[in-house]
């Protein structure tokens, strides 16, 4: 996080940073180093400074001490360079016509009557960069010990140097030139915390720089900015889209918490891949020792005439391993430094969140979400797949005759050396559930030397169980239907081609959803029956009694339903249950040995199977009724409710398989199915 905390003018921690309108920060010092003058009457392409500021800045008038019959014009001038290699303006400026330029993006800004006062105070960087110094110096360690520092005793003020006292001694001695240094205690120097703020001190809330003593209450949505109560009396932001401070901080740090999860998933692949490439290295080193001894094998084996071109095919095998050594390195090396870079602004990112400062975190909150976001850009498609593979494609003919030795050379393999494939990645994001089925999708994050020819997928029953194949082919995403509902499965994947299977991929747990949401399926009903409704409403033009399924698939858990009775004329009995897919669908259900309902009418009603009627029950429907279907594949039982009362005993026992949602009407009735229903508590026992 230490890039992120430094001043890119001179190349230190901040010290009384500013916010610039590009949302950069400088050092208030390095600001007035690098104003510059400009021609009256010109004005830079940029906006004026703007903003609230919580600064004590020069007031303007105490820059008339600078000359005002300067040319006008600021100049670089060599000998003045920050540590980070910014060129720095010689303070020979006027108050008037001024402008600052960016260190970092260029953009330059006209300034105010305000000056540098016109620049908002960047407090969050301010308490996070004293806050970091504290912890930096709570245990500072010799610079200049060989091995295992110790602490520091002091530090000069003058080198910017920690030393214990014996390297103190030796080092930086208190006589000749360096008697003139001042020595501090580490504690004390400006840069172990010259801004440290005491433990527990209260910042006070931020207040406006247009008006004194006024604290901010609301945020500016047109103009970026928190405001106070006499801002909007003055009617400036009157036609404004005002949001309360309160709210808008809230929804800032959200918005940059959700943009930092999507960082931190790509720094935790950057950090898997880095360890690839580092396992990587150690197998072309491997590799390319074994291959050079079956070179020097097989060239030993041969005449004396081999021993010249020996050392030439040698050197090509040694030229190979540097080549991949060094792509691989350079490999390393940037995407070392983008993911330094990464976890820098992810731990600035989450310093900034920790802040309670309302109106400072809004200041740079978007630019945070903005950069944040941006950043995942750099782990672009491929950045995260090695350049090279550790295998060395180099094959040694040693069949030619004598006469062609001089002509001996590598030949180049057209086809890679056999390897199966890697383990697939499954993509954790793409991965969900909806209902009783389950969507997967992986992919694989280094090619193998083979095609890949497809991939296995693998889920176990739901109990954590033996897993099985429920998928065999070339996509990388699957649907898997019907499963149980309120169940966890474990799912893996793993690769195969001509040379064989590859490994498994990390397991993902998915659970399935608590309770059934489904509709009626229009592919399996029978023709005469009509849906509505996005397929929750059901009617029949036919006076025969017709079947209709629903779209889930039960064979574990309780499940409950209901269907309100939308329309009900000359008192029809239409039957509600379960049944199995292939049913008859025209016919009332429960006639055949694949349903299990109650058919009713307006007085009383019948369980049915197989054609079997039993247990006649007092009570019917009407229009407005509801009829519950309890499944409840645990106990293996089926219970009939009317109007949320449970009717008649429990209905069928002993229930095993996988049932469908069913129901059969004629032209009289329609019904509206009702899902994702709490099971009913008044059970009656048997």
């Amino acid at each position: 996080m230490d890039e992120e905390l430094k001043c890119p003018v001179c190349g230190s921690l901040f010290k009384d940073p500013i916010l610039l309108p590009c949302s950069h920060n400088v050092c208030l010092a390095c600001a007035r180093n690098i104003i510059v003058q400009t021609p009256e009457g010109e004005t830079p392409p940029q906006n004026r400074a703007s903003g609230n500021s919580d600064y004590d800045y020069l007031d303007m008038d105490k820059m008339s001490m600078y000359s005002e019959t300067d040319s006008g014009y600021g100049s670089y001038t060599p000998c003045l360079k920050s540590p980070n290699g910014i060129r720095v303006f010689p303070p020979t400026l006027v108050h008037r016509h001024c402008s600052i330029t960016c260190p970092l993006c260029h953009r330059s800004v006209s300034l105010d009557e305000r000056g540098l006062r016109g620049f908002p105070r960047n407090r969050l960087l301010e308490a996070i960069v004293s806050r970091y110094q504290q912890n930096r110096s709570a245990n500072v360690k010799c610079q200049l010990c060989d091995r295992n520092p110790v602490d520091a005793t002091v530090m000069c003020e003058q080198c910017d140097v920690f030393y214990c006292t014996p390297c103190q001694q030796r080092c930086h001695p208190s006589r000749g030139p360096l008697a003139k240094h001042r020595l501090l205690p580490p504690t004390q120097s400006p840069a172990a915390g010259s801004q440290q703020m005491p433990a527990g001190t209260i910042r006070k809330q931020g207040t406006c720089a247009d008006h004194d003593m006024e604290n901010f209450s609301m945020y500016c949505v047109n103009c970026k900015t928190p405001v106070c109560m006499k801002c909007l009396e003055g009617g400036k932001h009157g036609s404004h889209d005002l949001k309360p401070l309160a709210a808008m901080w809230k929804q800032h740090k959200c918005q940059l918490s959700q943009a930092l999860n999507g960082v931190s998933d790509k720094a935790k692949d950057a950090k898997e891949f880095l360890m690839q490439l580092k396992n990587m290295l150690q197998q072309i080193q491997e590799n390319g020792v074994e291959f050079e001894a079956c070179l020097v094998a097989q060239c030993d084996a041969l005449i004396e005439a081999l021993t010249r071109q020996k050392a030439k095919l040698l050197t090509k095998v040694t030229k190979e391993r540097e080549y991949k050594l060094k792509v691989v390195r350079d490999q390393i090396t940037h995407c070392t430094m983008k993911l330094r870079q990464t976890t820098g602004m992810m731990e600035y990112c989450l310093e900034v969140i920790k802040e309670n400062d309302p109106s400072g975190f809004l200041q740079i909150s978007d630019a945070l979400i903005k950069r944040v976001t941006s950043s995942q850009d750099q782990w672009v498609k491929g950045a995260l797949e090695p350049k090279v593979g550790p295998e060395f494609d180099l094959t040694l003919n040693t069949d030619p005759l004598l006469q062609t030795i001089l002509q001996l050379d590598f030949v180049q393999s057209k086809v890679e050396s056999a390897t199966v494939p890697p383990a697939p990645l499954l993509q954790l994001e793409k991965c969900c559930t909806r209902n009783n089925s389950a969507t997967l999708a992986w992919r694989v994050t280094v090619p193998p030397s083979n095609p890949i020819e497809g991939y296995i997928l693998e889920l176990d029953d739901g109990n954590g169980g033996q897993y099985r194949e429920v998928y065999v082919g070339k996509e990388t995403v699957c649907t898997v239907d019907g499963l149980h509902f309120n169940s966890s499965y474990n799912a893996r994947v793993k690769a195969y081609n001509s040379t064989g299977v590859g490994p498994y991929s990390k397991t993902v747990v998915l659970k399935t959803s608590d309770v059934a949401w489904f509709t009626f399926d229009p592919t399996s009903a029978h023709r005469d029956i009509m849906l509505t409704n996005e397929n929750r409403t059901v009617s029949c033009n036919s006076y025969d009694d017709r079947v209709v399924l629903g779209t889930a698939a039960f064979s574990k858990g309780v499940h409950y339903w209901e269907l309100r009775v939308d329309r009900y004329d000359n008192h029809p009995d239409p039957a509600f249950g379960v049944a199995r897919i292939n049913t008859m669908k025209d016919m009332m259900l429960g006639k055949d040995d694949k349903a299990w309902a109650m058919y009713v009418d307006n007085n009383r009603s019948w369980f049915m199977h197989n054609n079997s009627h039993t247990n006649r029950a007092e009570g019917g429907i009407s229009k407005g009724a509801t009829v519950g279907i309890l499944l409840d594949l645990n106990k293996y039982t089926l219970t009939f409710f009317i109007n949320k009362e449970q009717h008649g005993p429990v209905a069928f026992e002993n229930l095993e398989g996988v049932f469908m949602p069913a129901v059969s009407i004629n032209r009289n009735v329609q019904v509206t199915l009702l899902t994702g229903m709490e099971v009913p508590k008044n059970i009656k026992q048997q």
